[in-house]
């Protein structure tokens, strides 16, 4: 059983930054494909990006390509999404998952979410 936990979530105003990090606990992260999800009140799971276990594909939502960075580093087992130029429309709860597959499906493990929230 793989266990995610999320941290780096916060209140930032808008045009600032955040680096969210997704971990697993006595479990490598390694073979998975993890990917980002955020879900805001009143609206539907969208997937924000992905990226493949080796780390060298990745995919972005159209609306933060260029503002968001998916990343991983294997060595500490974490996965990272920094965020840049905040909108108040970023504003969600975001939850990591990981699928045991070369890519995201978001049928595997779910993390407990983190907020973020984008607001002056």
């Amino acid at each position: 059983q793989l266990q995610l936990v999320e941290s780096g979530g916060g209140l930032v105003q808008p045009g600032g930054s955040l680096r969210l990090s997704c971990t697993a606990s006595a479990s490598t992260l390694d073979y998975y494909a993890i990917a980002w999800f955020r879900q805001a009140p009143g609206k539907e799971r969208e997937r924000v990006c992905c990226i493949n276990p080796s780390g060298g594909l990745t995919d972005y939502l159209e609306s933060v390509k260029g503002r968001f960075t998916i990343s991983r580093n294997h060595a500490n087992n974490t996965v990272y999404l920094q965020m840049n130029s905040l909108k108040p429309e970023d504003t969600a709860v975001y939850y990591c998952t990981a699928d045991y597959s070369n890519w995201c499906v978001g049928s595997g493990y779910w993390g407990q979410g983190t907020q973020v929230t984008v607001s002056s």
